[in-house]
């Protein structure tokens, strides 16, 4: 069941949303090649969400132990936080949500440690790209793979492959509600879209192909081809006059 939002939920949401932005701000800027660990990126993240009361909503969520899920080069989605450096050259995704007001908040960002491959800032831009077209579709009237549709073409048109196995999704009390939002299909189809519907909207696309496998870990996701992945997402209201994005960073602008 697909649950609508009031115009108050959504402005907690947009509350939690903040917090999200301005730690993942401060997450990207802390890098520094050969210093910061995936260790140290969760708990400046933990300490971000303290100072505003928020709580993470990944931590203990089907027993994962992390605020944070990040993803270094191949890595799609879910690799748990620890000692390992990043490096000049390396590609990081990094994933996270809060609770505030009993409201969740869901972004993501892959970004550059230090200098990357020409092929890597492609990828990078591309998948941005790719999630902000997926945006520009969260309308009223639309249908689902309208967003689907528009996330795949981006995508493929510049020569990148959609992860298929995993799916963007509704968001609101809980960190997953109806609807699953697929990265990729037809568009013209699933349930049209009305004003207050709340979809966390996260394309994951790979250098290489679209198949992934998951690590001995349980959690971690990387290319089955061992190519580069990137992901970006945001917490996106269908609003009267068009997509209001609740997770929007400090400055940032869609492209």
């Amino acid at each position: 069941m697909i649950i609508l939002k009031s115009r108050d939920e959504i402005e907690k949401m947009r509350a939690a949303g903040k917090v999200v932005a301005i730690a993942l701000a401060e997450l990207a800027s802390s890098i520094v090649p050969g210093k910061t660990t995936t260790g140290d990126l969760d708990a400046l993240a933990e300490s971000v969400l303290r100072r505003y009361g928020a709580i993470p909503s990944f931590k203990g969520y089907k027993d994962y132990p992390s605020v944070i899920c990040v993803a270094v080069n191949e890595e799609v989605v879910h690799g748990i936080p620890g000692p390992r450096m990043l490096k000049e050259g390396d590609i990081v995704g990094i994933d996270l949500g809060a609770i505030l007001e009993g409201y969740h908040g869901d972004a993501a960002v892959t970004v550059p440690v230090g200098e990357i491959s020409t092929e890597a800032e492609k990828l990078l831009k591309a998948t941005r790209g790719a999630l902000f077209a997926g945006i520009r579709m969260a309308r009223v009237g639309n249908r689902l793979t309208d967003i689907s549709n528009a996330i795949q073409h981006h995508a493929e048109s510049r020569g990148f492959s959609v992860v298929r196995d995993l799916v963007g999704h509704g968001i609101g009390r809980s960190m997953h509600e109806d609807p699953q939002v697929p990265n990729f299909g037809r568009p013209g189809r699933g349930p049209r879209l009305e004003v207050g519907m709340t979809l966390a909207i996260e394309p994951m696309v790979n250098v290489g192909g679209y198949e992934v496998e998951v690590l001995a870990d349980c959690w971690t996701m990387v290319t089955k081809d061992r190519s580069l992945s990137a992901h970006f997402e945001h917490t996106v209201a269908v609003a009267e006059r068009g997509p209001d994005i609740l997770t929007l960073g400090p400055g940032e602008t869609p492209p």
